[in-house]
C-alpha cells in the first residue's frame, strides 16, 4: 500500500529489533522498512541485498568466488556451519502478505509490491526473518571459538535503484552496494559479552541474563557490531574528531598510543576535513581485511619497524577507510578505485611528511647482510609502484575501472589500490601537490553522505589546473596500458641538448627528466604529448647523464632504459653488479644473483652448486640461468643452463610466446652422463575474464640427447640405439585448473630418426556436493613408425623411462629398491609393477585411472587398459588399490591391493611395491600458495 509522497534527501529508513541467541549462534528479527522511491520510474518490485544468506549452499555466488580463488573451506562445511536467512512473512502496512523469492546468487530478496509505488513516493514494508550466523572460519564474520561475535551485511539492506536495479552478490569484497539509510537498531544480547559499533549507541541497559541497547545510524549505509567476551576497545577523543578503537600495538605505550592517534586525527582533519559522525570505528578486524601487505605481517618479533611507526601507519590506513566507507557513497563494486586512490595517496603523503626517511626494510636496512640489496635501499613508498609492477610485468594487471569483482585477488587487494593511490601521486607530482590536496579536500566536503559518481571528483580535479589532465582518466584510469618511455638520443647542439623520447607503449602521459651531475639533480623537467616519439629542446647545464623518472613518482613498467650518459659511449656502459639471492631491481646496473645451490640424485648424490642469474623479484623479458654442481659421488660438473625471452602479446587471446634454448648434463647411471640440448618455442592462450583458470599452451621444441656409458654396461653401452638421438616435440595443452572442476588435456607428437608417435591424455577432477572427489585419467599412444629395437621408446605401463629427461627422477635407471618406487602419472599411469612383457607397448596402449576419496586424503584407486605390441594380441591389463593423497600432484602414496599379479597385499616384499610421489622443487611448491593471488 503506498503511503504519502514525501520529499528530502535519504527518505530510506529503517528500525530493527534483534534477539541473539549464544546457543544457537541465531539472531532473531523484526524488520520495519521505509523505502523512498527517488527514482522517475513506477516500481512493482523492490530488492533487498541478503548477503548473510551467501553462506547457504556450494553453490552461492561465495562458494563460487572461493572456488575460484582454490578456497573449498565453504564448500565443505558442514549443514550446521552454514550461514542462512530465513524468511518468515514479508507483509506492507496495510498487512498484506508480498510476495518473495530469491535471484539466482541467493543473497538477493525480490519482494512482488501490492501496489505500484509511483515515483517520489514511499511505502512500508515489514519483514521477520530469521539469521542463523556462520563462523568466521569462512570470512571475518559470524561467531568464534571464544564466544564473540562481528556482525556486518547481516540484515536486509535495500539495492540501488537508479533506472536500473544494481544487484551485486556478496563475493567477499567488502564492497555492498545500498542505499543511505536512517537506521535504528533495537538489540538484545547476551550480559557476558561488550558491545562496539559504527553506529551511535543510544542506550544500553540490563535485565536478567542479558543486555539492551538501542543503536543509531543517520545517513549511514549499514549497521557493524561486534561483541566480545572482554572489553577491547577504547575511547579516544581528540580536537577533531572521536574513535573508538582496539588496535592492538602491545610494544607501544598507552600515551605513545594516544599521542599518535592525536597525530593522526590532525593529518585527516587538515587532509579531509570534518567528520560527520559521532564516532570512527577503527577495529582490529577492519584491518585484518586489507593490512599493510608486505614485512608488516611478519610476526612482532622480527617486524623491522619502529612500533609508533608501525602503530601509526595501521591505525592511520584503517582509519581513512573506515572514513571513505561511512562518508563517500561510490558504487563500491564499479567505482572502488577513487576511495582506494584517496586513501593511499594520504598513506604516501602521511609517510613523506613524518617519515621522509623510512625504508622499506626498515631496521633491517642497516644490518649487515641486508644493507647492500636493492631491496633494502628502497623507501617505504617504493613499495606501492614495486607491488604494483608484480602483476603489471606477468601481464595481469587490470585497468582501475574494472569491476571489483572482475579482478583477480592480489589486484583486487594489492596492486590496484596502490596504482589508485600511485595516480594520484603522480598528477601531484606532475600540477602541484597543493591543488591534489585541495581537490581531494573539496570533494569530501561537498560529497560526503551524498551519493557520488567519480566525474564529480574529475570535474573538482580539472578546475583545479590550467594544464590538461584528460590523460589521468582516459589512459590512466581507464585503461591497463602500460607506462614506458625511453630516452633514444641526446644531441649536443651549442648550449642547448636535443633530446629525443620514445614512447614504447603508446600511453600518451606526461614523464619527467631529470638532468644529474656527479648524482646530483641539476635540472627537472616535464614533456607531454608523447605519442610515439618527440625530440625537445633543454638548456645545457652539463649534466652528466639524463633520467627519466628519476624520483620514480610515476609507475613505469620498464627503468632499465631511462637514463641516457652524456659523458661518451664507454661511460654508459652498465657496472656489473653481483647480488647473492635474488633481489628488487636496480635500473642503473647489470645485475648478477648467485645463490648456493644442493641438488640430489641418486647417482650424483649430492651435488652443491651455484646458481647465476639475473631474474629479479619483477619478472623480467630476457633471463639467464646457469646453475654449474659438483658431483662428490661422480666426481664431476653436473648442472643446467637457460636462455629465455618472454614476449606479452595481449591481455587475452594470444597473450605470450616464449623462446628459448637450454641445456643440462647429469648422471644417469652410474659413471653414465646424459646432456640435452633443447631450443624451444611456445605460445599461451587465455581468454578475456582474468579470473578464469582456463589456459591454451602449443610448445614446439627440438630436444638433442648426447649420452656416454660407463663400459661396464655393456647391454647399453652396445646398443645400436645409443648414445645420441634427436626428438622433435609438438604439444597442446588445454587446461582449466580449479579446485572443483579440473580438466586437462593435451595432444603430443614426437618425430625421431628412427620412429613418431602420438599420444593423447585427458584427466578430470569433481569434488561433489558431498564432499566426495573424482580422480579421472584417460591415456591413449599409437607409434605412427617405429623401427626401434629396445623398449626404451616404448609406451609405459607403470614407470616412463623418461628418453626426454622431463621428469625429476631421483634414480631414474633404477628397476630395484626405494627409488625405483617412486611414480610419475604419465603415459599408462599403472601403480603395480606387472610381468615384463605388459610393461611396454612398441605398438599401442589405452589406459584409464581412476581414484575416488572414501574420508579426506584415503582414497581407492584403479586402473585399466589394453596394451598392444607388434606380433602379440593386445593385453588386458588392471591394479587397484589405496591412494593416500596428502598434497594431490606434490606427495601421495599408493598401497596396491589386486591387480594382474593376483592379491599383492599377502605377496612377500610387500613395501617393495608401495609407489610414491614427491614434490621437492621449491618452485613447483611455491605454486600451491601463490595460485590464490595470480
Amino acid at each position: 500500500m503506498v503511503s504519502s509522497i514525501t520529499k528530502g534527501y535519504s527518505q530510506y529508513e529503517t528500525e530493527l529489533t534483534v534477539s541473539l541467541n549464544e546457543y544457537t549462534n541465531e539472531l532473531d528479527i523484526r524488520q520495519e522498512f521505509t523505502y523512498f522511491n527517488d527514482s522517475n520510474y513506477n516500481l512493482g518490485l523492490i530488492y533487498f541485498n541478503d548477503w548473510a544468506n551467501a553462506y547457504s549452499d556450494k553453490n552461492t555466488a561465495l562458494s563460487k568466488r572461493f572456488a575460484q580463488e582454490f578456497k573449498k573451506s565453504l564448500h565443505l562445511a558442514k549443514a550446521d556451519e552454514r550461514g542462512t536467512t530465513t524468511i518468515v512473512s514479508v507483509v506492507d502496512d496495510s498487512y498484506k502478505g508480498l510476495e518473495w523469492s530469491r535471484t539466482e546468487g541467493k543473497d538477493i530478496l525480490k519482494v512482488t509490491l501490492g501496489d505500484i509505488l509511483p515515483p517520489k513516493a514511499s511505502t512500508k514494508i515489514f519483514i521477520t526473518y530469521k539469521v542463523k550466523l556462520p563462523p568466521n572460519k569462512f570470512t571475518p564474520y559470524g561467531y568464534n571459538q571464544r564466544g564473540g561475535y562481528y556482525l556486518k551485511d547481516w540484515y536486509l539492506t535495500p539495492a540501488v535503484y537508479d533506472g536500473k536495479w544494481h544487484l551485486y552478490s556478496n563475493k567477499n569484497l567488502e564492497d555492498l552496494y545500498t542505499n543511505v539509510t536512517n537506521t535504528v537498531i533495537n538489540f538484545k544480547f547476551p550480559d557476558s559479552l561488550y558491545l562496539a559499533s559504527n553506529f551511535d549507541i543510544k542506550s544500553l541497559s540490563e535485565f536478567p541474563n542479558g543486555q539492551f541497547a538501542q543503536l543509531k545510524g543517520n545517513l549511514q549505509r549499514g549497521g557493524e557490531i561486534i561483541l566480545n567476551t572482554r572489553n577491547e576497545f577504547i575511547t579516544h577523543v581528540t580536537p577533531h574528531m572521536k574513535f573508538l578503537t582496539n588496535i592492538e600495538a602491545p610494544r607501544y605505550s598507552p600515551i605513545g598510543q594516544g599521542i599518535s592517534i592525536n597525530k593522526v586525527a590532525d593529518f585527516i582533519y587538515n587532509n579531509l576535513g570534518d567528520y560527520p559522525h559521532e564516532k570512527i570505528l577503527v577495529s582490529e578486524l577492519d584491518y585484518n581485511k586489507d593490512p599493510l601487505y608486505g614485512l608488516n605481517q611478519l610476526p612482532s618479533f622480527i617486524r623491522p619497524y619502529e612500533e609508533q611507526f608501525q602503530f601509526e601507519m595501521k591505525f592511520l590506513k584503517t582509519a581513512i577507510n573506515s572514513i571513505l566507507r561511512e562518508t563517500v557513497f561510490l558504487n563500491p563494486r564499479k567505482d572502488q578505485w577513487l576511495n582506494s586512490a584517496i586513501a593511499n595517496y594520504l598513506m604516501i603523503a602521511y609517510v613523506d611528511e613524518y617519515y621522509p626517511d623510512q625504508k622499506l626494510m626498515g631496521k633491517l636496512s642497516n644490518i649487515w647482510g641486508f644493507r647492500s640489496f636493492e631491496l633494502a635501499k628502497m623507501d617505504f613508498n617504493d613499495q606501492y609502484s614495486f607491488l604494483y609492477n608484480l602483476t603489471a610485468r606477468k601481464n595481469l594487471d587490470q585497468a582501475l575501472q574494472t569491476s571489483n569483482d572482475s579482478l583477480i585477488k592480489f589486484n583486487q587487494k594489492i596492486a590496484n589500490k596502490y596504482k589508485a593511490g600511485l595516480g594520484l601521486a603522480y598528477l601531484a607530482d606532475y600540477i602541484g601537490k597543493e591543488r591534489v590536496d585541495e581537490s581531494i579536500k573539496t570533494f569530501f566536503e561537498y560529497y560526503k553522505l551524498n551519493t557520488v559518481k567519480v566525474l564529480d571528483f574529475e570535474s573538482i580535479l580539472k578546475r583545479s589546473t590550467t594544464q590538461d589532465i584528460n590523460w589521468f582518466f582516459r589512459d590512466y584510469v581507464s585503461t591497463d596500458r602500460k607506462i614506458d618511455f625511453k630516452i633514444k638520443k641526446v644531441e649536443k647542439v651549442a648550449d642547448s641538448l636535443l633530446v629525443t623520447i620514445k614512447n614504447k607503449e603508446g600511453t600518451n602521459v606526461p614523464i619527467s627528466v631529470f638532468g644529474l651531475k656527479k648524482d646530483s639533480i641539476v635540472s627537472e623537467y616535464w614533456f607531454s604529448d608523447i605519442e610515439f616519439e618527440e625530440t625537445f629542446t633543454i638548456p645545457n647545464n652539463q649534466e652528466d647523464k639524463l633520467v627519466l623518472n628519476y624520483d620514480q613518482k610515476i609507475p613505469e613498467f620498464n627503468q632499465r632504459d631511462n637514463w641516457k650518459s652524456l659523458k661518451g659511449f664507454l661511460s654508459s656502459n652498465k657496472k656489473l653488479n653481483f647480488t647473492f639471492f635474488k633481489d628488487a631491481e636496480n635500473p642503473y646496473y647489470n645485475q648478477v644473483f648467485y645463490v648456493p645451490v644442493l641438488n640430489f640424485n641418486v647417482y650424483d648424490g649430492w651435488a652443491p652448486g651455484m646458481r647465476l642469474y639475473n631474474k629479479t623479484l619483477l619478472e623480467r623479458p630476457f633471463v639467464y640461468d646457469f646453475s654449474p654442481s659438483y658431483s662428490f659421488k661422480e666426481k664431476a660438473f653436473v648442472g643446467y643452463g637457460k636462455f629465455s625471452y618472454r614476449k606479452y602479446l595481449s591481455k587475452s587471446g594470444l597473450y605470450v610466446a616464449n623462446y628459448s634454448i637450454g641445456a643440462s648434463t647429469s648422471h644417469f647411471n652410474e659413471n653414465s652422463r646424459y646432456t640435452s640440448i633443447t631450443p624451444a618455442l611456445s605460445f599461451g592462450f587465455r581468454p578475456e575474464d582474468l579470473l578464469s583458470n582456463k589456459r591454451e599452451f602449443l610448445s614446439f621444441r627440438y630436444i638433442n640427447i648426447l649420452r656416454d656409458f660407463d663400459p661396464s654396461l655393456v647391454s647399453l653401452a652396445n646398443d645400436p640405439e645409443n648414445p645420441d638421438y634427436s626428438v622433435f616435440n609438438a604439444r597442446y595443452v588445454n587446461r582449466n585448473n580449479g579446485i572443483l572442476d579440473y580438466n586437462s588435456w593435451f595432444v603430443d607428437f614426437q618425430l625421431a630418426g628412427n620412429f613418431s608417435k602420438l599420444s593423447f591424455e585427458y584427466e578430470y577432477r569433481k569434488l561433489f556436493e558431498n564432499n566426495r572427489q573424482l580422480n579421472l585419467r584417460f591415456f591413449a599412444g599409437k607409434f605412427l613408425s617405429n623401427n626401434t629395437q629396445t623398449d626404451f621408446f616404448s609406451f609405459a605401463l607403470d614407470r616412463p623411462t623418461d628418453y626426454l629427461f622431463d621428469y625429476g627422477y631421483l634414480g631414474r635407471s633404477e628397476d630395484s629398491g626405494i627409488y625405483s618406487q617412486q611414480i610419475i602419472i604419465a603415459e599408462g599411469g599403472f601403480k603395480s609393477f606387472l610381468e615384463q612383457q605388459y610393461r611396454f607397448s612398441n605398438n599401442w596402449m589405452a589406459t584409464v585411472n581412476g581414484s575416488f576419496n572414501l574420508w579426506k586424503w584415503i582414497e581407492l584407486y584403479g586402473d585399466a587398459g589394453l596394451v598392444k605390441n607388434t606380433g602379440v594380441n593386445e593385453k588386458f591389463v588392471y591394479d587397484s588399490g589405496v591412494r593416500l593423497n596428502l598434497v594431490t600432484d606434490y606427495f601421495e602414496l599408493y598401497l596396491p591391493v589386486y591387480s594382474n599379479n593376483g592379491w599383492e597385499v599377502s605377496q612377500p616384499n610387500y613395501g617393495e611395491k608401495i609407489r610414491f610421489i614427491i614434490t621437492v622443487s621449491p618452485k613447483t611448491l611455491t605454486g600451491l600458495f601463490t595460485r590464490k593471488w595470480f
